[in-house]
């Protein structure tokens, strides 16, 4: 159980990563990741079955990722469509795109080498080989992503997210800082995608679908449990919030028949989890503890 989950939490944590690059960032909605988390994964399949190493497979699919969050971008900038729709235009086009990737709905993994097959991740027991592999991974994405956050460029892109017109004034160019913002949350999206295909041995077109969603969720929570303006801290807490994220949705699967929930209310159970943490951000809970655990003698003599 464990295992399963610090594995699905760090998975998706590389995804929830590229939603924190593009949502907190950039400030930019885009509902691109639920078309270039499948994409990535579509590819690699492809890659695989096609005989390519695991390693390039993963290039070439985080390589896919960039070009999705280009076309975004591009629809955004040139033909001045919103951030949303431009999102959710790339998102159906490449429904498209990964099914002739494919050229099925579904392509299967099994009997193919991958990471997570060979190696010292086959050799140890209980899943405990794809654990290390992942966390190695990970932590090497967090390092370099926090190295960038801190070069000028780092630096201008959240500055652009907080207020555009300053790094406008300062004659940086906003459309090309954008772009490279997008295609970095993308391209994140896409290596979880091609990592989870991995895990799971295939790799579907329909994988993408809520992947956004969960993704906010699993950023709103690693908020509430961790609050720091420290870039460090920042993306820490986005693998943190993944972890929690997918533990409540194992225990929600296997626990919830006691509570009579069923397993197609995971999507409501997300919906719940946004809507409480979108609540709790708003309220300062010291104040709030401090205004209605006064005790009553102590309102009495002031």
């Amino acid at each position: 159980m464990a295992q399963g989950i610090l594995i699905e939490g760090l998975i998706y944590g590389i995804m929830v990563l590229g939603v924190f690059a593009t949502f907190r960032v950039l400030n930019f909605c885009d509902m691109t990741v639920d078309g270039s988390f499948p994409m990535g994964a579509c590819v690699l399949a492809a890659c695989i079955v096609k005989g390519i190493s695991p390693s390039l497979a993963l290039l070439i699919a985080t390589l896919s990722g960039i070009l999705a969050g280009l076309v975004t971008t591009i629809i955004y900038t040139k033909f001045k469509i919103p951030d949303l729709l431009s999102g959710i235009l790339t998102m159906t086009m490449l429904y498209s795109i990964n099914l002739r990737i494919m050229n099925a709905p579904t392509l299967d993994l099994l009997g193919y080498d991958t990471a997570f097959t060979k190696g010292f991740a086959a050799n140890l027991p209980d899943e405990w080989g794809i654990v290390l592999t992942v966390i190695i991974f990970v932590v090497f994405i967090k390092l370099l992503l926090d190295v960038f956050y801190h070069t000028d460029m780092g630096l201008t892109m959240g500055a652009l997210g907080s207020n555009a017109q300053m790094v406008i004034s300062q004659g940086v160019n906003p459309n090309i800082l954008r772009a490279i913002g997008i295609c970095l949350g993308n391209s994140l999206a896409a290596l979880s995608g091609a990592l989870w295909a991995m895990y799971q041995g295939f790799a579907a077109v329909g994988s993408g679908t809520g992947v956004v969603v969960s993704g906010l969720a699993s950023l709103m929570l690693g908020e509430f449990v961790l609050k720091s303006n420290k870039i460090v801290l920042q993306t820490l807490r986005v693998l943190i919030g993944s972890i929690i994220y997918r533990a409540l949705m194992y225990f929600g699967r296997n626990y919830g028949y006691m509570i009579g929930m069923k397993s197609d209310d995971i999507n409501l159970l997300t919906g719940i989890l946004i809507i409480l943490c979108l609540l709790i951000s708003h309220v300062d809970i010291r104040n709030f503890l401090q205004s209605h655990l006064t005790h009553p003698d102590n309102k009495k003599q002031e």
